[in-house]
């Protein structure tokens, strides 16, 4: 399956948000309309103004957002002072899993990740997700640590 991968604009936003909430860990308790609420805009604007935060779309032939997910770039003391890229909100619509999708993303992002200099290429993934855990390994990822997280 061909699909473009590109930059999120403010008008993806619904079709984001749409799948995000399609997936029940998400945390997003709300419904999502065509227009989203403020703080989702706020937030996205926010990313969009960070030069090392980037949302990506994945966009079939006909226009379709089937994908999408953010990297964040931060820059550390550890890998010799590598820069670190850190992969979130990975989402595939539940009707286009198993097409190939989700491998052309995670290969553009760890590609990315290579010309943004970054020397280590990381996420975290929900322990309830086994299908996406096998999916990272099968790329090459290692669950080389445990996660952890307060909700505020």
């Amino acid at each position: 399956m061909t699909v473009e991968i590109r930059p999120a604009g403010p008008t993806d936003l619904p079709a984001i948000l749409r799948l995000i909430t399609a997936d029940s860990l998400t945390g997003l308790d709300e419904p999502v309309g065509m227009t989203p609420a403020p703080h989702y805009l706020r937030a996205f604007e926010e990313i969009e103004a960070d030069p090392n935060n980037e949302y990506w779309v994945v966009e079939e032939e006909d226009g379709t957002i089937v994908g999408c997910f953010q990297l964040t770039y931060t820059p550390g003391l550890a890998y010799r002072g590598g820069w670190r890229a850190t992969v979130e909100t990975v989402r595939v619509a539940a009707d286009r899993r198993g097409k190939g999708i989700g491998t052309q993303m995670m290969e553009w992002a760890i590609e990315r990740a290579r010309q943004r200099g970054c020397a280590l290429f990381q996420l975290a993934t929900n322990k309830q997700r086994s299908d996406a855990r096998r999916f990272y390994e099968s790329l090459g990822l290692a669950a080389s640590h445990q996660g952890m997280k307060l909700r505020l």
